[in-house]
């Protein structure tokens, strides 16, 4: 049976990061809305995130800076301290997330089941969804929806962007060229793809038609992996990054015919946009964390060197098995790349 045969008044949701993960839940929330529109959302998330989310439609969004530690929760539970949730959906596995969660009042607190719960998040629910199959993130966040009594549905997004963040994504197209994104960061620099493999490829874009540009945030580590890059290029990329806003970021994403990303934020921007991503996967499971609409288009080494490393095959592997190493990514070649590339010209 569904928690509510009826619109709940109002539903709290905890989802602080990251990037990615937030634009999975976009989709789960805007599914909420469509078919319960009464019901009222409240969105705990990160800052940074907050950045890209902040004016969803028909959502109070209220920011946690983790940095805050006790005091920031404290003031997030002075602010809801007269409200009380029909449900609040606890979606991050986190400790921090869960001593969050003590001081919002729900009626039902639903996190994920035991086989999920990491870092003890079942002692914080009273509820548990079903899901124990789901693969990828976002059919997993979904499960939370369907938990509540939403009608199975196709993910769809809309993140708002402003008129000023597309006509700056507009302004950056000044040869009308088919803009090719490399968003060349993953969250970890032994993550990352080759950099002269960047650079050839960026150079192969340019060759055949294509306005390259280089996107990501402004931390030392990307803005020095953009210049390599530059470096070691024949033609010239046009480098914004550490040069937009989130939401610029996204808008320049939904002008590109194509962006190629390690497991990041930006790939899943660029999936909220409708923007095919090529996606480079080797040390994190792409069943779980790909591009959700870019299967087929994604190379990934994650498959050998997992199963090489636990000696197991992937099946008997943990949902969230990881590969480890500074080396995996240079399995992933060129050639890789520039035949996923082909595909979309």
């Amino acid at each position: 049976m569904p928690l509510f045969t009826t619109a709940p008044k109002s539903i709290c949701l905890l989802r602080l990061s990251a990037i990615g993960d937030v634009c999975h839940a976009v989709a789960m929330v805007q599914a909420i809305q469509k078919q319960w529109p009464s019901t009222h959302i409240t969105w705990i998330m990160g800052k940074i995130e907050a950045q890209l989310l902040h004016d969803l439609p028909n959502v109070d969004v209220i920011v946690f800076d983790k940095k805050t530690g006790l005091k920031g929760m404290r003031a997030i539970w002075k602010k809801l301290k007269h409200q009380k949730f029909d449900a609040l959906l606890h979606m991050q596995l986190a400790l921090r997330a869960s001593a969050l969660t003590l001081g919002i009042k729900a009626k039902y607190k639903v996190g994920f089941n035991f086989k999920r719960a990491k870092e003890a998040q079942w002692l914080f629910t009273n509820k548990k969804i079903d899901d124990t199959a789901s693969s990828h993130v976002l059919d997993s966040f979904f499960e939370f929806a369907y938990f509540l009594g939403i009608d199975k549905t196709e993910p769809t997004w809309h993140i708002p962007l402003s008129d000023s963040d597309l006509a700056f994504a507009k302004n950056i197209n000044v040869e009308n060229k088919p803009l090719f994104v490399i968003s060349p960061a993953a969250s970890k620099d032994e993550r990352n793809w080759l950099v002269e493999r960047y650079a050839a490829v960026a150079d192969y874009a340019i060759q055949q038609g294509f306005q390259v540009v280089l996107c990501g945030s402004p931390a030392p580590r990307e803005l020095t992996l953009g210049e390599n890059i530059e470096a070691l290029m024949q033609g010239d990329a046009t480098n914004l990054i550490g040069k937009t806003s989130l939401k610029q970021l996204t808008a320049t994403i939904k002008q590109a015919k194509l962006i190629l990303a390690p497991d990041s934020g930006p790939a899943h921007i660029a999936t909220t946009q409708g923007t095919p991503v090529i996606g480079l996967y080797g040390h994190s499971n792409p069943n779980r964390t790909r591009p959700y609409l870019s299967a087929n288009s994604v190379i990934s080494v994650y498959e050998k060197h997992v199963q090489e490393q636990h000696g197991k095959p992937l099946e008997q592997l943990p949902w969230s098995a990881r590969a480890k190493g500074e080396h995996i990514m240079a399995d992933i070649s060129t050639e890789q790349v520039v035949e996923q590339f082909n595909k979309f010209c």
